[in-house]
């Protein structure tokens, strides 16, 4: 009874003496709206399919499924998850089992046998098994919004690849008609320098564009190679084994629906790895708990049930219950656990260092990837018009050409700028549906947090829990 006082006034002393460390969230400072805000229009929650494109979707669903990225972030969260509820078992009572047995050879032989439980719990009067109970919490939503951020990503590298593929087959297609427009130029050359009605300088100087253009051949077979092996990556698949099937729509991949991009604001609850951030700054604020706990005294009950009275046949005769309080009291240690607590408190600045300027970097890609979108689509409208009016010179060129009023260089020339403006308008369309892909990864517009997380953390989280969810 002395023994059980004795502790109960431990608990309530260390109750009253431990205050839990709360953490302030501060709210990054946000503009109203972004510098470059296009019209809203309706924003799918699955982003990728406003390309609506059957292809994209296998593969990122293939990828979702199949990326080892992802299996890896899985199988981190589940052992965050295992952690978690190894923490939260410490708050019980722990007991374990003894016994042994032997024979005493002194005298006459006896077969000496003794058995027993030893049990020990912890009342957390210093509130140290709390705080590293939000600290496993933290862990455990860490990477649960971890896993969330590689899916992601990995949908963002999956469309950015298919676009480069696509990208490529264009770039290729060109290139047969380019070269098939500068064989017919260079026949036409040809015809008249045997006519005598052209220099043979003329005829060198087609089947030099002519070459020029075939040697992009290979620069494309490696750009397409690259994005087919970096697919085969992202699907788990051998790099070399791999190629995406044909779509059933032409050039590159437009994306029809958007963007919506909200406010900077709600980059704080959709970007993963924002929300991973913030879950790495509340461990840091349970680590600053833990420490502090090692401020004031600690408590723990040992308990012990022997059986028996030391011989084998008398192994259950006897019973001997033993029930004690130790107790840890700081005294000195030369600064060392003030030391301690005052580094956690630095990494916990560090960490809020870190969250702001994640914060920081993801709406700067949220303003980037707009500015893009804007100005790609202006350059589409214009590359479109050189296109037409590049076209038009080319025929001109050519028929005047034929008749022997302009020189071989002006057709040449216009040649040039009408295949320059069609690259042109196949890298820009590509680069516009890339800056829509780099939008939604901004913004963080796949929707892929599992809730469970929040709900199993949101026990030893801290406050901040409940508003994540």
């Amino acid at each position: 009874m002395r023994i059980a006082a004795l502790a109960m006034s431990f608990v309530f002393i260390g109750g009253c003496a431990h205050v839990a460390p709360e953490l302030d969230f501060p709210v990054p400072d946000a503009p109203p709206l972004y510098a470059t805000n296009l019209p809203p229009s309706g924003l799918d929650e699955v982003w990728w399919h406003g390309f609506d494109d059957p292809v994209l979707d296998m593969l990122i669903a293939r990828g979702l499924d199949e990326n080892l990225a992802i299996d890896a972030a899985a199988a981190r969260l589940r052992a965050a998850g295992a952690l978690l509820a190894a923490e939260r078992s410490d708050r019980l009572p722990q007991v374990d089992g003894t016994g042994d047995a032997g024979v005493a050879l002194a005298g006459d032989s006896e077969v000496t046998a003794a058995a027993g439980l030893f049990g020990l719990f912890n009342p957390d009067v210093n509130g140290r098994l709390a705080a590293e109970i939000r600290a496993a919490a933290a862990d455990y939503a860490q990477a649960g919004y971890l896993q969330a951020d590689e899916r992601r990503l990995v949908a963002a590298a999956i469309a950015s690849q298919y676009i480069e593929y696509r990208r490529s087959g264009e770039q290729l297609a060109l290139l047969e008609q380019s070269t098939d427009l500068q064989e017919q130029t260079l026949r036409i050359v040809t015809l008249r320098f045997e006519a005598g009605l052209a220099a043979n300088l003329d005829v060198r100087r087609a089947a030099a564009d002519l070459a020029q253009t075939q040697a992009r051949r290979g620069l494309i077979a490696i750009a397409r190679a690259d994005a087919a092996n970096a697919l085969a990556v992202l699907l788990a698949q051998a790099p070399g084994t791999f190629a995406p099937p044909a779509s059933q729509t032409a050039g590159i991949p437009v994306y029809l629906r958007g963007p919506a991009p909200g406010v900077p604001a709600d980059l704080l609850r959709r970007r993963t790895d924002i929300l991973a951030a913030e879950a790495q700054l509340a461990r840091a604020a349970a680590e600053i708990g833990i420490e502090r706990a090692d401020l004031t005294p600690s408590l723990t009950i040992p308990g012990t049930l022997s059986i028996g009275n030391g011989t084998f046949g008398g192994l259950f005769s006897d019973f001997l219950i033993g029930l004690a309080a130790a107790i840890d009291i700081p005294i000195f240690d030369g600064g060392r656990r003030r030391a301690e607590v005052a580094a956690a408190r630095a990494v916990a600045d560090a960490r809020l260092a870190e969250y702001r300027a994640i914060f920081l970097d993801a709406l700067g890609e949220v303003e980037n990837a707009l500015v893009a979108i804007d100005a790609y689509q202006q350059r589409n409208a214009a590359l479109a018009q050189a296109i037409e009016e590049g076209e038009t010179a080319l025929s001109q060129s050519n028929a005047l050409y034929r008749e022997g009023l302009t020189s071989l260089f002006d057709l040449l020339d216009a040649q040039r700028q009408l295949i320059a403006s069609r690259q042109s308008l196949i890298d820009s369309e590509a680069a516009l549906a890339s800056s829509f892909v780099a939008f939604h990864a901004a913004v963080g517009s796949d929707g892929q947090v599992n809730a469970t997380i929040l709900q199993e953390a949101a026990g030893g989280y801290g406050a901040r829990a409940t508003l994540l969810q």
